[in-house]
């Protein structure tokens, strides 16, 4: 058998590391997908939504002008905390909270944000 060497082991290392990624792009891929400016097989801006999840008050709405949002023009909040979001070129949508797990609209980015703040209160970002 042949030793373990040091490129191996980082190589193994690699692999194992980027398991979760595939698994979550594999997932993404199966979503339905109506593109960067159709993303709910609507045109227009994302719809408006008020809702409490997992016992936190989530809210999306467009907001004019977009002024500091990225979100071309929509703001979402947690608890009346602003989650700044933003809209990426293949249509889908991060927050500050949760930017490395695209999701498809801006209720699901607030959404992961609560599953990531675990009950954590949502801090306001500054803004630059």
């Amino acid at each position: 058998m042949p030793e373990l060497s040091r490129r191996r082991a980082l190589t193994a290392a690699a692999v194992v590391a980027g398991a979760p990624f595939a698994v979550a792009t594999a997932a993404r891929a199966a979503e339905p997908h109506h593109g960067p400016h159709d993303p709910h097989g609507s045109h227009g801006s994302p719809e408006s939504f008020d809702e409490v999840y997992r016992g936190r008050r989530i809210q999306g709405r467009p907001v004019a002008g977009g002024g500091h949002h990225h979100g071309g023009g929509y703001a979402v909040y947690v608890d009346g905390v602003e989650l700044h979001v933003m809209r990426n070129a293949d249509g889908s949508w991060i927050s500050v909270v949760s930017h490395y797990d695209p999701v498809s609209t801006p209720r699901a980015a607030a959404r992961a944000a609560v599953d990531e703040l675990q009950g954590a209160r949502l801090e306001p970002f500054p803004a630059a």
